[in-house]
């Protein structure tokens, strides 16, 4: 069967999603970032209304002093302007701050910290006209524009029925001093804008639950594709099984030449054998081989072959083989239940001997 043609049932593997990552793909919805700015902007002009307001009409009460009043030099316009540019952003620097560390903190709180140039790079495939028609009218671009229609009939219908109490208000206003008919419009406005967002943010919700469906669904594998990426990841299955036997044939021919030269092989009785070497000529015993299951099994056969004594010693097997590597002498701590059991190998030597 073709890759191509195979279902995708299954999940995708950390590195796919890793891969997509790399390349921007992500489940992340813009709807929730611009509902999280709306209601911090809501929320902060709620709070800092009277102060918004007493700082712009005092900025513009002295830029228009300094004009009327003043009557400055064609030099001086130009320094009223700045001062005037400049005592508005200062008043509006809070507000800027927060929408910058909610911005941030919207993209983190979905994404997490991600650097994906390859988003940017300019690529060819964009370029092809057929290729954005397909965009178009896909229906991805059809759901998106289902969902853009239905998200504004519902912030409309809850934002008209939050407001629609304020209609005989915002028609009296008009008979209203010129504060009074500040206040009331801005108080409308930012209930306006608390009620549409909020429910701007439920919907973001959902929607960001749909990307995540949505992008799982899109990520999945084939049966065939895991296989792919596993042999890419781990290695060929046949090449690490024919290396597993290559690496026990080594064992093997190791064992058939050390095991006989071996004084004592030490056993578990079944599941560890170690091969130790003694010489008077050396200062401690050296393990020449070692092995646990079948391994040791074909240790302990070698070593009746040759008449090599097999004692059993759990502790001591156990130690060697965890704690020693081939062709290494014994710990310091061992020498005394190794002397034991080389005291016994000498003594059944010399009863064979008589």
């Amino acid at each position: 069967m073709p890759e191509g043609s195979q279902e995708k049932t299954e999940q995708a593997t950390p590195r796919r999603l890793q891969e997509a990552r790399r390349k921007g793909q992500v489940p992340k919805s813009a709807d929730l970032n611009g509902a999280l700015l709306l209601l911090a902007a809501g929320i902060f002009a709620l709070m800092a209304k009277d102060s918004l307001i007493s700082h712009t009409q005092r900025a513009f009460f002295g830029y228009f002093n300094n004009l009327v009043v003043r009557r400055p030099q064609d030099s001086q316009l130009v320094e009223y302007l700045i001062d005037f540019t400049v005592n508005i952003f200062a008043s509006f620097m809070p507000f800027f701050l927060i929408l910058m560390v909610v911005a941030v903190g919207a993209n983190m709180a979905q994404v997490g910290f991600l650097f994906a140039p390859e988003v940017i790079l300019p690529k060819l495939e964009h370029l092809n006209p057929i290729n954005g028609l397909k965009r178009i009218f896909s229906g991805r671009s059809l759901f998106e524009l289902v969902k853009s229609i239905l998200k504004v009939i519902l912030v409309g219908w809850v934002i008209y029925a939050a407001v629609k109490g304020e209609f005989t208000n915002l028609l009296a206003i008009f008979q209203s001093p010129p504060q009074t008919m500040l206040d009331q419009v801005l108080t409308v406005a930012l209930k306006v804008i608390i009620w549409g967002t909020v429910a701007y943010l439920a919907l973001s919700i959902l929607d960001l639950m749909y990307q995540r469906y949505a992008f799982q669904k899109q990520m999945r594998m084939s049966k065939q594709e895991v296989k792919e990426e596993y042999k890419q990841t781990e290695g060929d299955p046949q090449i690490k099984g024919w290396l597993r036997r290559r690496q026990r044939q080594l064992l093997m021919n190791l064992v058939r030449k050390e095991v006989p030269q071996a004084t004592v092989v030490v056993t578990n009785p079944t599941h560890y054998a170690v091969a130790l070497k003694y010489e008077r000529d050396m200062d401690a015993p050296v393990v020449v081989a070692k092995g646990v299951d079948l391994l040791a099994k074909q240790i302990r056969e070698v070593a009746r072959e040759h008449d090599i004594p097999v004692i059993e010693n759990v502790e001591v097997a156990r130690f060697l083989y965890a704690h020693v590597e081939i062709g290494q002498a014994i710990p310091v701590e061992m020498y005394q239940a190794v002397a034991e059991i080389l005291a016994m190998v000498y003594r059944l030597k010399a009863k064979q001997r008589y």
